[in-house]
C-alpha cells in the first residue's frame, strides 16, 4: 500500500486519540528504518523507550518465533516456563522478591495501587488509602492512573475521577512531608519525570521521603515504566538512588516490542495479595516472556556500562549544538532544552530523518539501547544540521 492509501484507511478506521506525523513506517534493524517510499530514518525513540534492542534483533526474533512454534497462549491456569524464568532474571536483577504480570505501563501500575491499598488495610483496616504522587507525574490513562497523574490537563472530561490521591511538589521535601498524614498508605514516584519533560530527581528528596516512608511504614512505589529495563544506565532507575522500593511498576523494555508489563513486590509486599486478588488474561504470555528473556539475558554489567557512555556521548554532542540551552536526564533517557520552539525542531527533524519525542517543551531522545556508534553520530549529525539552520 501506498502512504496515501495507509493514511485514507486509518482516517477511516482508527479512532483519532493520536496525532500522527506524515509517515508510514514499513520496515527497520536497529536503530535505523524505512517507510513505505523507501525513505530512510534513524530513530531515537525507540517506539517510546519500548524497543530496547531495535527493530528486529536477531536473537529476540529467534526466541519468539521459537515459543510461537510451541505455544503461544495458555492462560494463568496453568504453568509455562518463559514466565517462570522471566520473573526469575527481573527479581535477581533488582533484589524484588516476586513479580505480577501485565500488559502495560498503566495495567503495573493500577497493580501497585491496588497491593498498597490491600498491604495497608490488612495492617491497619480502613481509612489509611490515601496515595501520594507528584505533580507533573505520569502514570497512566486509565481512571486511577490518570487520577494519579499529576497534570491538570489529564483532569477533564472523564469525572469523576478516583478519589484519595494527594500531589506533593517534586524535589520540595517540606511540601511532600507535610502530605504523610496518618491516612496515606503509599508515594509513588518517577526518578525521573519522563512525561512530564525528561526531569530527575535529586538524590537528597528522594532519601528523605523514602526514609520518612520507613519511619510511618507508608509504601514507597517507584514507577519504572519507562525508566526502566536499563533505559537510565542501570536496570532499574532507583538503583542509582541507592534505595529499596516495596513496590515497583515497569512495561515498556521489558518485552522488547510486544506488550507487557510488571508489577515486583518487596519484602513487605510480597504476601499481600492472594488467589483471586488480582489478575491478566493475558498476562505473563509465553511468546511475550520468552522475548523479555533473551532481552533480561543481555543486561549484563558491560551492556548498561555501554549505555551510560552512549548518553554521555549523546548528551556532550548535543551540548555544544546551537540553540541547545541544557541537557538533562539518566543514561539514554535525556530531555533538550532550546531556545527555540521544539516542535519545529522535531518536525524538521523528522524531514531529514531523524525521529526524536518531545516531551512537554523539551525534544526527548530516547534510542534503542543497542544502537551503534554510527547511527549515533549520523542522527546526531541530522539534529546538529536541523538547528544550525534554524
Amino acid at each position: 500500500m501506498s502512504f496515501v492509501e495507509i493514511k485514507q484507511q486509518d482516517q477511516e478506521y482508527i479512532m483519532h486519540t493520536y496525532g500522527r506525523y506524515p509517515v508510514a513506517l514499513d520496515h527497520g534493524k536497529n536503530a535505523t528504518c524505512y517507510d513505505v517510499e523507501g525513505k530512510e530514518y534513524i530513530d531515537m525513540t525507540s517506539g517510546i523507550g519500548v524497543n530496547a534492542l531495535g527493530f528486529c534483533d536477531k536473537a529476540w526474533i529467534e526466541a519468539v518465533t521459537a515459543q510461537l512454534q510451541k505455544l503461544q497462549h495458555t492462560s494463568n491456569l496453568y504453568y509455562t516456563a518463559p514466565c517462570g524464568e522471566a520473573a526469575k532474571l527481573v527479581c535477581e536483577k533488582s533484589g524484588m522478591k516476586k513479580m505480577f504480570f501485565a500488559n502495560s505501563g498503566a495495567e503495573a501500575n493500577e497493580g501497585v495501587f491496588k497491593a498498597a491499598k490491600k498491604y495497608s488495610f490488612l495492617k491497619y483496616g480502613k481509612g489509611r488509602s490515601t496515595i501520594v504522587a507528584l505533580e507533573n507525574s505520569f502514570h497512566g490513562r486509565t481512571l486511577a492512573t490518570l487520577s494519579a497523574t499529576g497534570q491538570d490537563a489529564y483532569h477533564n472530561y472523564f469525572f469523576p475521577f478516583v478519589d484519595g490521591l494527594v500531589f506533593a511538589k517534586a524535589n520540595d521535601l517540606e511540601d511532600t512531608l507535610s502530605k504523610l498524614t496518618d491516612d496515606v498508605c503509599a508515594v509513588i514516584m518517577e526518578m525521573v519525570q519522563g512525561e512530564g519533560g525528561v526531569l530527575p530527581l535529586n538524590q537528597q528528596y528522594v532519601t528523605a521521603v523514602y526514609n520518612a516512608c520507613k519511619e510511618k511504614d507508608i509504601l514507597f512505589i517507584v514507577d519504572e515504566v519507562q525508566t526502566g529495563i536499563g533505559r537510565t544506565g542501570s536496570f532499574f532507575s532507583y538503583q542509582q538512588f541507592g534505595i529499596h522500593p516495596d513496590l515497583v511498576s515497569c512495561a515498556k523494555g521489558l518485552g522488547g516490542g510486544l506488550p507487557i508489563g510488571g508489577v515486583l513486590f518487596g519484602e513487605k509486599t510480597e504476601e499481600c495479595l492472594s488467589a483471586g486478588d488480582h489478575g491478566s488474561t493475558f498476562g505473563g504470555n509465553p511468546v511475550v516472556c520468552a522475548g523479555s528473556v533473551e532481552i533480561l539475558n543481555r543486561l549484563n554489567d558491560d551492556f548498561l556500562a555501554e549505555v551510560q557512555k552512549k548518553g554521555e556521548f549523546i548528551k556532550n554532542q548535543i551540548l555544544t549544538m546551537p540553540h541547545v540551552t541544557d541537557v538533562v536526564g539518566m543514561g539514554m533517557m535525556l530531555g533538550v532544552s532550546l531556545d527555540i520552539d521544539a516542535k519545529d525542531v522535531i518536525q524538521k527533524c523528522l524531514d531529514n530523518g531523524l525521529m526524536v519525542l518531545s516531551a512537554k517543551t523539551k525534544v526527548r531522545l530516547l534510542p534503542p539501547l543497542t544502537i551503534t556508534r554510527k547511527e549515533l553520530e549520523k542522527g546526531l549529525t541530522i539534529l546538529a544540521d536541523v538547528l544550525k539552520s534554524m
